[in-house]
């Protein structure tokens, strides 16, 4: 069975990406950082243990996007909200375990990915939390059928993130790996 790794992405446009950060630097500027951060992460991450797809949005500018390298599989996010886009990137893979990242988290390497992988050996499910109460990556084995309620009335963007969506996954073992910082306000910068 092959590993998949789905990087839900934005277009680096100015104002339709990283506004809460924006809002500190400028949106130009965060659009650049998110970009360029981008860039770093598909290098680190890019391994012959698992495919890369990335999941983009707007869905039909992020198809044709010569922004990221061409090379990468590509499918659209869709409609609804980061939950409904998320539930269809776990599910989209053919057979096999998935992650999914943001592109947004400056220390994720291969590494990290290869430790939640790993972790998908032994449970159902994998979190890599955030300090703010969110979490970085969320991954399935998918050797069970994933529940229709996944990410379900999970509170985005608050500390209740993580476990409004551990509550979605009703008698699935889950792992836990490394914490790690996301990028949401130039304070997170430093």
């Amino acid at each position: 069975m092959k590993r998949t790794l789905v990087v839900m992405l934005k277009e680096p446009r100015a104002g339709r990406v990283k506004t809460r950060l924006g809002r500190d630097i400028g949106m130009v500027a965060a659009a650049w950082w998110f970009r360029h951060q981008v860039r770093g992460l598909l290098r680190r991450i890019e391994d012959p243990g698992w495919d890369v797809v990335l999941a983009v949005s707007p869905d039909r500018a992020g198809l044709m996007s010569r922004v990221w390298p061409a090379h990468f599989a590509r499918m659209a996010q869709g409609h609804g909200d980061l939950g409904d886009r998320m539930a269809r990137a776990l599910r989209a893979p053919p057979i096999g375990p998935v992650c999914v990242i943001g592109g947004d988290i400056p220390d994720i390497n291969a590494a990290r990915i290869a430790e939640a992988f790993a972790a998908l050996g032994r449970r159902d499910a994998v979190f890599g939390p955030a300090p703010d109460g969110g979490y970085w990556l969320v991954g399935l084995r998918r050797g069970r059928a994933i529940p229709a309620s996944l990410f379900t009335n999970v509170r985005w963007s608050t500390e209740h993130t993580l476990s409004d969506t551990e509550a979605t996954l009703p008698d699935h073992s889950i792992a836990y790996v490394a914490m790690l910082n996301d990028v949401d306000t130039v304070m997170d910068l430093k």
